[in-house]
């Protein structure tokens, strides 16, 4: 059963007796579970007839136990098994998902990995529980997440704007969730959300981020690149150097493959980046500012710089000189 559907029919009250919610992805299994925690129940139910437990600090015996209970003054018993995954001994749930009470509501949130769906469990939570695997998003696909939850939530954000913050926070739904709600709280009545916006709110300094720096570097503006690196270099715990490494490597490998499909139209660019087509042109502008065999040194550079930050062959022991060493490595000036 699909998100959408088990929220539906949550808010319609049609309830199941097993949920066993898992994934990569907590987002959706921590609105799934809250749903249920905070709707099904009111709040002079929830005192005799719901638990929520944690699987480090119980036991499939204990949360059979507690699922046989019949409810007290109430149509229905919630118990929610929170971290499910740390539960040593959560096979021995089989017998209870095969033949559930059909008085409890048993929710079983079991994060950040899948269940082998070889064992019993797998199976009789597949025949008989609403079985719902919350997947991680791929990176290209969250600036669009990004634009649908602000129209859910009576807002637009331009293109622009969702592929910055998608760059900036990375894909974490509950993250970019967070930092999208504080948006709307500071926008008060504005209702359309602009990439100044995004910088405004959320501290990203017009001049002095990550994504500034990719700009500058692909333009080879080293004056506007060197600022920067010195910024950097001067507030090292704000900019960790595996951040700002990472990202850059993950800009020239999208300049290479613009680089390499150079004849390709902006839309299906767009696809093989894996980016919004509204930053294609900055990426064709720095594949012709580059040759390819500059591209392969300064990945080289790069993947250098990474085990120098962490301390692994380091001819200096400063994240500055990091820094500059990739300014040096990128304008081509060594």
């Amino acid at each position: 059963m699909t998100y959408d559907q088990i929220i539906k029919d949550i808010k319609s009250k049609i309830y199941h007796p097993v949920y066993f919610l898992t994934g990569e992805e907590p987002y959706y299994i921590d609105k799934i579970s809250d749903l249920i925690e905070n709707t099904v129940l009111n709040e002079g139910e929830k005192a005799f007839n719901q638990l929520v437990v944690y699987g480090k600090d119980t036991d499939f015996k204990s949360v059979v136990d507690d699922a046989r209970l019949f409810p007290m003054m109430s149509p229905y018993r919630v118990v929610i098994v929170k971290e499910a995954q740390e539960m040593k001994d959560i096979q021995g749930l089989e017998k209870y998902v095969a033949h559930p009470s059909p008085s409890t509501i048993l929710v079983i949130c079991f994060k950040y990995k899948k269940i082998d769906k070889r064992t019993a469990l797998a199976k009789s939570l597949a025949a008989h529980a609403i079985f719902f695997e919350s997947k991680k998003l791929y990176d290209n696909k969250v600036p669009s997440w990004i634009i649908s939850f602000a129209e859910n939530a009576g807002y637009t954000i331009t293109p622009d704007a969702a592929g910055l913050m998608s760059e900036y926070i990375g894909s974490e739904l509950g993250k970019l969730s967070n930092e999208l709600e504080k948006l709307f709280i500071n926008l008060s009545e504005k209702k359309k959300i602009s990439i100044e916006d995004v910088r405004e709110q959320i501290g990203i300094s017009k001049n002095f981020d990550v994504f500034e720096l990719q700009t500058a570097i692909g333009l080879r503006n080293f004056n506007k690149a060197a600022l920067i690196i010195q910024f950097f270099s001067q507030n090292i715990n704000a900019n960790p150097p595996v951040m700002i490494i990472a990202s850059l490597f993950s800009y020239f490998n999208k300049v290479y493959t613009a680089k390499m499909h150079n004849r390709l139209s902006d839309v299906d660019l767009s696809k093989a980046l894996g980016v919004n087509p509204f930053f294609i042109k900055e990426y064709k502008q720095a594949a012709q500012n580059y040759s390819v065999d500059h591209l392969y040194q300064i990945m080289q550079a790069l993947k250098n710089a990474d085990m120098h930050s962490k301390g692994i062959g380091s001819r200096r022991g400063n994240d500055g000189s990091v820094y500059k060493d990739i300014l040096i490595n990128c304008m081509g000036l060594s």
